[in-house]
């Protein structure tokens, strides 16, 4: 029978709803029924055209969960887990990544590998289901789908959505040790991940910055011991704030998840000397800041990583502090928005706006 899905056909062009054809499965493929897919920033930036290489028309939706409708010899998910018909599941967005270049083979980073292919962004419409926000999600074969947790459901999942899944990979790319004090930049899904598994990974004291009101107390609840408002305070007093925290030392740790690029001189002043900064969040070109290389890293001994996306790993250990520590990651309160596929053109619009923290597209 035939599929609804929405369709983003260029930048800055209104969303569609299309039908294709239900897929012939072939072996090793799974289908599901989707239950909700996120829209993030990721998908505001598809919509702005701010993301090289992306071949419109497309289906979006990266992360999402499903129930399982049809397996065509798949029996287990990717940790060995029994999959039948029914079952809820997500999976990791990217695919066709070679394991057989340079990053994947020698350096160990297949999230840099140049075949890598990711669902909702670069999958163009013509080949098929392969975008969250439609009825139907086609899982090609070697997709790594990861069966929920029986005490999570989709919402506990969804809500935190890719930045539930990058802010955790942000923090392990910290290599945060026990007693440190961290700082995350900016509030939205993937800095509320990143405070809250800095705290269950045995930070000291977690220090949020970022707006609305809203969002700050929800990472309050989630661990963070003291919230900033960019808005209600400014660069000094927030300086002046972390110092007074530290001794005056600055922040061992401190992560970018804002995405502005106003974040970046502020986050130098912010760590202390020696310290280490992850930037996350400019997972698009947001525009060039002033950086001094003497002052804001040679001479402070400053040690700056980058994180981008997230790997398999990270999803399975995620899920696993999410199932563990459920009460403590409220990220289904995250959720501010539910839209069916005739609503997606408002959905990027109100994410776009900030009138919502996690908006979700439910077929």
């Amino acid at each position: 029978m035939p599929v609804r899905v929405a369709v983003m056909t260029g930048p800055h062009e209104p969303m569609e709803v299309r039908t294709l054809p239900d897929p012939d499965l072939e072996p090793g493929a799974v289908l599901l029924e989707t239950i909700a897919s996120e829209v993030c920033g990721t998908d505001v930036h598809l919509w702005h055209g701010r993301l090289a290489g992306v071949p419109y028309p497309i289906i979006p939706g990266h992360v999402s969960v499903g129930r399982v409708a049809e397996a065509r010899g798949v029996e287990r998910d990717a940790v060995g887990r029994p999959l039948a018909p029914g079952d809820v599941v997500t999976f990791l967005d990217v695919h066709e990544t070679c394991y057989r270049c340079y990053h994947c083979l020698v350096a160990r980073q297949p999230n840099r590998c140049p075949a890598r292919k990711v669902y909702g962004i670069t999958y163009t419409l013509a080949e098929g289901l392969l975008g969250g926000w439609a009825e139907r999600i086609c899982l090609k074969p070697g997709v790594r789908i990861l069966r929920l947790p029986d005490n999570l459901d989709a919402d506990d999942v969804i809500g935190g959505g890719c930045g539930l899944f990058t802010g955790f990979a942000a923090v392990d790319r910290a290599d945060l040790r026990m007693g440190d004090v961290v700082v995350v930049q900016g509030a939205g899904p993937v800095g509320l991940a990143a405070a809250a598994f800095a705290g269950l990974s045995g930070a000291a004291e977690v220090v949020l910055i970022g707006d609305p009101d809203a969002r700050l107390a929800l990472g309050a609840r989630m661990g963070a011991g003291l919230t900033l408002s960019v808005s209600g305070t400014t660069p000094e007093e927030r300086l002046d704030a972390v110092m007074a925290r530290t001794g005056g030392r600055g922040a061992d740790l401190v992560i970018e998840a804002s995405g502005n690029p106003a974040a970046i001189p502020e986050g130098f002043a912010l760590v202390r000397d020696g310290g280490r900064y992850v930037v996350a969040g400019h997972y698009t070109d947001a525009g060039p800041v002033e950086v001094n290389p003497h002052t804001d890293i040679n001479r402070g001994h400053v040690d700056v990583r980058g994180q981008w996306g997230t790997d398999f790993h990270h999803l399975v250990r995620a899920l696993r502090l999410l199932s563990r520590h459920r009460e403590r990651l409220p990220f289904a309160e995250v959720i501010g928005a539910r839209y069916p596929l005739e609503s997606t053109q408002q959905a990027l619009e109100d994410v776009a706006a900030l009138r919502v923290t996690k908006a979700l597209v439910v077929p």
